[in-house]
């Protein structure tokens, strides 16, 4: 069985309209803490994502940051992590949290969560990688997206030829199990994204 040591997790830089949300970002963080996993991350300390954040370290966990150099001020970087990493710009960002990542987790979040998500999905999609991609569906914020792709399905726009396979907890404690279930149905060799590929993000 492939083991999943490294997490990363698109959130809102923002807490969101219920408390549910930063709860379970908050329990989503204890968790990896409890169990050895290293939270990767967008770097900031506000809403949920650094919630996350903080609950991971607060529980003795490993946190690395990324989060490129504009958004800084704006995100307030959060000091206390691990690691930082301070990159150019969006693509270097999120081509490093692909590779220093083992699985991927949307807890809910904005336009920037969802352009991170349906990155991986569509990398996923064209084979470029077999790693994990969940959905914590807290208060059933993930709803519509699911209701889209099955749509975009039924339209023949997302071909039986090119199959996604988008993982879905309510839950946060089924977070980690469905991912680790995941990981150990992956095809051997197809973890990492083929090098001349992550090289022209």
């Amino acid at each position: 069985m492939d083991q999943i040591k490294t997490v990363c997790v698109y959130c809102g830089s923002g807490p969101g309209s219920s408390p549910r949300f930063v709860e379970a970002a908050v329990a989503l963080g204890k968790t990896f803490a409890e169990n050895r996993i290293r939270l990767v991350y967008g770097g900031g300390s506000v809403g949920l994502m650094g919630a996350v954040a903080k609950s991971t370290l607060d529980h003795g966990g490993l946190v690395t940051g990324i989060i490129p150099d504009f958004l800084r001020s704006r995100e307030h970087a959060l000091t206390r992590v691990q690691e930082m990493i301070v990159t150019p710009d969006m693509h270097e960002r999120k081509r490093l949290m692909f590779e220093c990542s083992d699985a991927f987790v949307a807890l809910p979040g904005g336009i920037g969560t969802l352009e991170e998500l349906v990155e991986q999905m569509t990398w996923q999609q064209l084979g470029r990688h077999s790693k994990p991609v969940l959905l914590a569906n807290i208060d059933g914020f993930w709803e519509p997206l699911i209701a889209l792709l099955a749509h975009m399905r039924a339209t023949e726009f997302i071909r039986a030829s090119l199959p996604i396979e988008v993982l879905k907890a309510d839950r946060i404690e089924d977070v980690l199990p469905r991912l680790r279930a995941a990981a150990a149905r992956a095809p051997a060799g197809t973890k990492e994204m083929a090098p001349e590929f992550a090289q022209k993000l």
